[in-house]
């Protein structure tokens, strides 16, 4: 008798959505051809597979290795009636605090990017008044207590009216990290707008759009050739040594042979604390052309990176613990004899046991002590490492020896969304980067957003689904 064997090996079970009517459905997620997919089965809109991953090893240790307990927050908003991710706001089930919650202060941008989730631009220029923001800021304080990081975004929020006053709000409550989004138009342009930006520079970070190099790329992401735009921003930033991340929006055979290079020429500039590679997330505009197809996965970008630059090493690339799922992470020191990575320094269980943020984990003092004690324990005088402990003294609010800061600090964080193509609940449930609904101030999971919450969507598309049921019958 000749025995059947499925092509694949079944690893789980999941709950997904459909990426045409946005119902919840049931899913298999497989191992095949070295890579992880999830098949799923709509009953009126058919089967979809859709890769997850393109390491195998790497996603199963990021689920088995890299867990944490939840960290709540200090209330929830919203009960469980409809099942996830149909009650977002943070509801009773949700698994994860804030690590980062985004304060978007209108629509309104300078550019109409192809790729724009929101899909912000010229034309929607409106403003959330400066009393809605407050309460929005309001809602993250009674949510986190003391928020780890809070980024003011837009649209292009420094073309709010009252672009600066927002910053003055931010800074009268307890964040202890505050990031402005933004495509640097002004800061190129605009005489004297970055260093006013300069005087918020304690705790605070410019997290600069930064796609390409390239003329052909920015335009298909942009719409615009912003060379000279990103070159001058970044030269004015380096002047004034604000802090600051590039943040790379990455896509499938338009920008993401250049992941190597973006980081090496980071690594010169002295403002430059690390690079974020977001793949494309399947929401807004991005909705035109087919992700399930054309989508780039976290493990992808990080092999990228990887075979692109010798900075980083695989085990430097870590799984972040809150979120392992879809944020990885690596950390690195610039001194003056290189680039020193840490991340792969260090046992998981460290990161893990510190029970920290470690999007912010620069921040962190029970982590840093930690950081410190494994790497005096690992490396004697007799290796010749033992100032690799020292080194990290370079992390914030700590004394620091050797002329270093946290200028010497260097991250790189791949961070992916989830769409209604690789939706998973038990991803989805995980979720530490939210945002605020400004029409009831709810804390909602950003990936969750963009899909039903955002504008008129938890009207258009999550109503109908709640009115027939949220769960389609078998």
């Amino acid at each position: 008798m000749t025995t059947r064997v499925r092509p694949w090996q079944f690893y789980d079970v999941a709950i997904s959505i459909c990426a045409t009517c946005f119902r919840r459905v049931d899913a298999k997620i497989m191992f095949q051809d070295g890579g992880v997919w999830m098949h799923k089965r709509c009953n009126e809109h058919g089967a979809e597979r859709v890769l997850i991953a393109d390491d195998v090893d790497y996603w199963r240790r990021s689920r088995e290795l890299f867990l944490k307990p939840s960290e709540m927050p200090k209330h929830f908003h919203t009960p469980v009636k409809h099942g996830c991710p149909y009650d977002c706001g943070l509801c009773a089930d949700h698994e994860q605090h804030s690590c980062l919650t985004l304060i978007e202060v209108g629509d309104g941008c300078n550019l109409e990017c192809p790729i724009c989730y929101a899909s912000s631009g010229p034309k929607r220029m409106n403003w959330r008044s400066l009393e809605k923001i407050e309460a929005m800021l309001d809602a993250v304080v009674a949510s986190e207590g003391e928020p780890d990081v809070v980024q003011i975004s837009g649209g292009e929020p420094t073309l709010h009216p009252q672009f600066f006053e927002i910053l003055e709000a931010a800074r009268r409550r307890p964040i202890r990290h505050l990031m402005l989004n933004t495509n640097g138009v002004r800061i190129a342009r605009e005489a004297g707008f970055a260093e006013r930006l300069a005087q918020y520079s304690s705790a605070f970070e410019v997290y600069l759009q930064f796609d390409s190099f390239e003329e052909r790329a920015l335009r298909e992401l942009r719409g615009a050739d912003l060379r000279s735009v990103r070159r001058a921003a970044i030269e004015k930033l380096n002047a004034l040594d604000l802090s600051t991340t590039l943040v790379v929006t990455v896509k499938r055979g338009t920008n993401d042979h250049e992941l190597g290079a973006i980081v090496d020429w980071a690594l010169e500039q002295p403002c430059v604390r690390g690079v974020t590679f977001q793949p494309v997330q399947d929401a807004g505009r991005t909705e035109a052309y087919d992700a399930g197809v054309n989508r780039l996965t976290l493990t992808e970008v990080r092999r990228r990176i990887l075979e692109q630059t010798s900075v980083f090493k695989p085990a430097d690339i870590l799984p972040v613990p809150c979120h392992p799922d879809a944020i990885a992470m690596a950390y690195a020191l610039k001194t003056a004899n290189g680039t020193l990575p840490l991340t792969g320094m260090i046992a998981p269980e460290v990161l893990i046991a510190a029970g920290s943020n470690t999007i912010r984990y620069e921040g962190d003092r029970e982590l840093q002590q930690r950081l410190f004690a494994a790497l005096s324990t690992a490396h004697g005088p007799e290796s010749g490492a033992a100032s690799l402990a020292n080194l990290l003294c370079c992390l914030p609010k700590v004394e620091l020896p050797q002329g270093l800061s946290y200028r010497n600090v260097f991250r790189v964080i791949i961070m992916q969304f989830l769409d209604a193509h690789a939706f998973d609940v038990r991803s989805a449930k995980k979720s530490c980067v939210h945002i605020v609904q400004p029409d009831d101030l709810r804390i909602v999971p950003f990936d969750t957003y963009n899909l039903f919450y955002r504008d008129d969507l938890e009207r258009t598309r999550l109503g109908p689904i709640l009115a027939a049921g949220s769960v389609q019958k078998s």
